[in-house]
């Protein structure tokens, strides 16, 4: 039977399993929020990149290189660049310090960082993170209705709430070791096709004796990197693909996944699998965009419901798929799409949570359940995430790459610069992670109620630019006495370093 439904049942099928798999996993609170530390390097690189790289990557930065042109490679290379960088950076210097400060989420971390600012530093961190998590997992959604509806006739409202469902029984029943686990399915899943799609259509357009480069000459200001601007302009627009790279450090559900390696050495074998990951999955789809610009310039698909009014770019990758495989294989393939959905929404709804268990009922409150009390309220509080996700995905009309935008630099600029200085600078205190959680999340929601900012410089950069800057300004400046003693990592609980108390 030539039809796309046997790729996608064979792969909710095998999500499925891994979800029934690893129910009994979860006997602790730990285990839910974390897997108990026990992952090992290979699962944990998987899920790490998997995590990052949702419907966005797979979508939206496909449908952004087809709509925009050669512009987005300053994205690709930012993104790249970022995960390489916080891969040295952030990745092993957390899974130590996580440990000998007992945190099993961000908060708690930046709590046990923070001393007499701690609760300050969990209220406010809490609020960012249900804030901007509820528009990320919203995104994906958005990106599963949509390659359901192009690729297998299922309309949009029927193709986000099966995703949700999936995605939420999944995470409900298995928690950290389900999300990880079957993030190496949707790993594998991804990464083929993006490699397979746009090389396949490269020998399409060799074979049918079409060349790449003039479909790109006739795109005019798209075969360009400066997209046809000049002076500030251009410059504005390279640091504002750049910029996403900065994003990486500050992303709850991509840093906890360091936290939850079963030692710190196998960072290492991490890191090394995470990297090879990144260039073959952002090639390939900087790829598919590019070569999806040759063939609707030759006439091979058609530009109907792509571009235009009412267009959308993002649906080029199911149309590619449809058009270059066999129904069957386009199944299969665009299975990476909604892997890339999955991926990212199960870890983003675990960490949501793990904030309103962990941080909110358990710390906050001091509210204190039995070790399998614990995992049931989680189960039931990872439904009632995915329902409010869904609510919002229901009523939202805006692109991915766009909802990703705001909610990435929301994260990324409120939690990034305070982790970065909380591991590598003596002098960070609970005043300066405030004032940088405060100054990140502010600054985002600022550039995107005024849209002129946002073409002066990008959110993505001032975000965290001034994020960065007011940690180190009210670091430096808090007063004498108690007000922002910290824990020296590496020091045993309430331990803390002579001349660390300032």
């Amino acid at each position: 039977m030539d039809t796309p439904y046997l790729g996608l049942i064979a792969y909710l099928v095998l999500i499925a399993i891994v979800g029934a798999w690893t129910w009994r996993m979860n006997l602790t609170k730990e285990d839910f929020i974390l897997g108990g530390r026990k992952l090992g390097a290979f699962v944990i690189a998987f899920s790490e990149r998997t995590a990052a790289e949702s419907s966005w990557l797979v979508l939206g930065l496909s449908g952004a290189l087809f709509a925009v042109g050669m512009l987005e490679l300053w994205t690709v290379v930012g993104c790249v660049s970022g995960i390489i960088l916080y891969w040295y950076v952030i990745a092993r210097r957390l899974r130590v310090v996580s440990e000998e400060f007992g945190a099993i989420t961000l908060p708690e971390y930046f709590f046990q960082f923070s001393g007499e600012q701690g609760q300050l530093v969990r209220f406010v961190s809490m609020v960012i993170i249900i804030f901007f998590f509820s528009l990320y997992v919203s995104a994906q959604f958005i990106g599963a209705g949509k390659v359901l509806d192009v690729t297998f006739g299922i309309p949009v409202h029927w193709g986000m709430p099966l995703a949700a469902v999936v995605v939420v029984l999944y995470t409900m029943m298995g928690g950290f070791a389900a999300v990880c686990y079957t993030d190496v399915v949707q790993g594998f899943i991804m990464v083929f096709t993006l490699v397979v799609m746009p090389l396949v259509g490269l020998w399409y357009l060799h074979s049918n004796g079409m060349e790449l480069g003039p479909a790109l000459a006739a795109a005019g200001d798209a075969a360009s990197v400066w997209g046809g601007k000049t002076g500030w302009a251009a410059a504005a627009a390279a640091i504002g693909g750049l910029s996403w790279g900065l994003g990486y450090m500050g992303q709850p559900h991509l840093v906890t996944k360091f936290m939850a390696v079963n030692r710190a050495d196998a960072i290492r074998a991490s890191r090394r699998v995470a990297i090879v990951w990144t260039l073959l999955a952002y090639s390939g789809a900087a790829l598919i965009g590019i070569v999806g610009m040759a063939l609707v310039h030759y006439g091979v698909v058609p530009t109907a419901g792509l571009t235009g009014q009412g267009g959308d770019p993002e649906r080029i990758l199911p149309v590619l798929a449809n058009q270059l495989f066999p129904a069957w294989m386009a199944g299969i393939l665009i299975s990476g799409a909604v892997a890339a959905m999955m991926s990212t929404a199960d870890s983003q709804i675990l960490i949501a949570t793990s904030t309103l268990v962990e941080d909110v009922y358990s710390k906050a409150l001091g509210r204190t359940l039995t070790q399998r009390g614990m995992v049931r309220l989680s189960r039931a509080i990872t439904v009632l995430v995915g329902v409010a996700a869904f609510i919002l995905a229901w009523v939202s009309k805006d692109l991915i790459y766009g909802i990703v935008s705001m909610a990435w630099t929301g994260l990324g600029s409120s939690f990034g610069p305070a982790l970065l200085l909380s591991l590598h600078w003596r002098r960070m205190n609970g005043r300066g992670v405030v004032a940088g959680m405060l100054v990140g999340a502010g600054t985002t929601v600022l550039w995107n109620c005024v849209p002129a900012l946002d073409v002066l410089i990008s959110a993505r950069f001032a975000a965290f630019a001034l994020a960065l800057a007011a940690c180190v300004v009210a670091a430096l400046t808090a007063p004498p006495g108690r007000t922002a003693v910290r824990r020296e990592p590496g020091l045993p609980p309430g331990g803390e370093m002579a001349g660390e108390r300032e």
